[in-house]
């Protein structure tokens, strides 16, 4: 690989698709401080929705009423969701901005469920904060982000009725994964997250003493009273924490069909379970580069990728985008379990393909500029022109096959070049 194209290759996986200029200011301004770069913090600006519509209407509400108020809320979610996908487009260049996705995707919580797009939202500045620090702050906050504890039924578990949802999954999917806990364990942890209810009002969660278990519990080879934060301390110090959250970025950032090296947990572990120090160590790693062609964009990175390239104004495409997104299958706020999104092939149908077209062809015709300066190429140029655009390393042969008769009309050759598995795959 050349240095170019190990450069693009570090960004694809860090970032939402770069640009062909952040290309090139990385070559210029070499790894180490590019990668650094890349993680600092950005202002984030968070919309301001209102209140909840359904928790607002007054006691005695029509039928007509709730069903307005039910539409508002609907609406709600759309803001919330156009909101995120025109601040990944902004600031898609950000690694912290992606790794806020992973998180969204690791944590996976639907607001078809919770029903309250500011509760989705407060989750997102719980994992904005926390996410790009240790662990430990992220777990505790996470055992007691509203959103969540509606996402998992917590709201209903009692010291009468204990609910191990929350708990079996926190462990399993979160933390420590399948096998490294036991029933017991699930039934103690359940215990431990008795009492935790949400305000829908406030948009808090707090706990309530007369729902709460307080006797002690063996948990995970521990006994005692435990808390909440007694319970995340737990997690994040059990010896599967460390190797199951690196097999977890490995899947996202690295590769899905080759295990996560154990060079990664020993990153992992040597920053004090500090997840943005691995993904820098990961970055920097001399043997990353040999991942290229190992993932497939999820269709969030592949759409978001193209509205950067492009330079597609966020505000102007909104129906675009999240058209694009829908038909693809990966709506952010909106995973399909608490398992998340899938990885790989999965997004590799017929039909995937087919919406990859119709999307691009859509975004393309809001890149006039993009358009104007393919077509100022020589057309024998083109196809370079657009690897350069979309920071492809090279077509294939067979690429360049179909590719080659579309040079002559820039908007079909870029619509094409973007459903192309050079693009998809990287």
């Amino acid at each position: 690989m050349t240095d170019r194209h190990v450069v693009a290759h570090i960004l694809r996986r860090l970032t939402f698709g770069p640009t062909a200029a952040e290309v090139d200011a990385a070559l210029r301004d070499g790894l180490p401080a590019t990668v650094d770069r890349l993680f600092a913090p950005a202002a984030v600006a968070f919309p301001a929705l209102g209140p909840d519509p359904v928790r607002s209407l007054a006691k005695g509400a029509s039928r007509e009423e709730r069903q307005k108020a039910r539409q508002a809320a609907t609406q709600q979610a759309t803001e919330a969701l156009a909101w995120w996908a025109g601040q990944m487009a902004a600031h898609g260049g950000s690694a912290a901005e992606k790794l806020t996705f992973f998180w969204h995707g690791h944590w996976a919580t639907s607001v078809q469920k919770v029903r309250s797009a500011g509760l989705m939202l407060e989750q997102q500045k719980t994992l904005r904060r926390y996410g790009v620090g240790t662990t430990g702050p992220l777990v505790r906050a996470m055992l007691r982000d509203p959103a969540l504890i509606l996402w998992l039924d917590g709201q209903k578990n009692t010291r009468k009725a204990p609910n191990e949802n929350l708990a079996r999954e926190v462990m399993e999917l979160f933390t420590l994964g399948v096998g490294h806990y036991t029933e017991d364990d699930v039934k103690a942890a359940a215990r431990v997250l008795t009492g935790w209810v949400v305000d829908r009002t406030t948009g808090t969660s707090r706990l309530d003493a007369k729902r709460h278990a307080t006797a002690p519990v063996t948990l995970l080879g521990r006994a005692g009273p435990f808390d909440v934060d007694g319970f995340a301390d737990l997690l994040v110090r059990h010896p599967a924490h460390v190797p199951f959250l690196a097999g977890r970025v490995w899947l996202r950032y690295g590769s899905t069909s080759q295990p996560a090296p154990a060079a990664l947990s020993a990153a992992l572990s040597a920053a004090g379970n500090d997840v943005t120090a691995m993904l820098r160590a990961l970055a920097l790693d001399p043997a990353f580069p040999q991942t290229a062609g190992h993932l497939v964009k999820q269709p969030v990175e592949w759409v978001v990728g193209a509205v950067r390239q492009l330079g597609v104004d966020p505000a102007k495409g909104r129906k675009q985008i999240l058209a694009g997104l829908r038909a693809l299958g990966q709506v952010p706020f909106r995973p399909p379990s608490v398992g998340g999104w899938p990885a790989g092939e999965a997004w590799l149908t017929t039909a995937a393909a087919q919406a990859r077209l119709r999307t691009g062809q859509a975004l393309a015709a809001l890149a006039p500029a993009v358009l104007e300066d393919l077509a100022e190429a020589a057309t024998a140029d083109r196809l370079d022109a657009l690897a350069r655009l979309l920071a492809v390393d090279a077509w294939t042969g067979r690429t360049a096959a179909v590719l080659t008769p579309a040079a002559k009309d820039p908007r079909r050759l870029l619509a094409i070049g973007l459903a192309t598995p050079e693009y998809t795959v990287h």
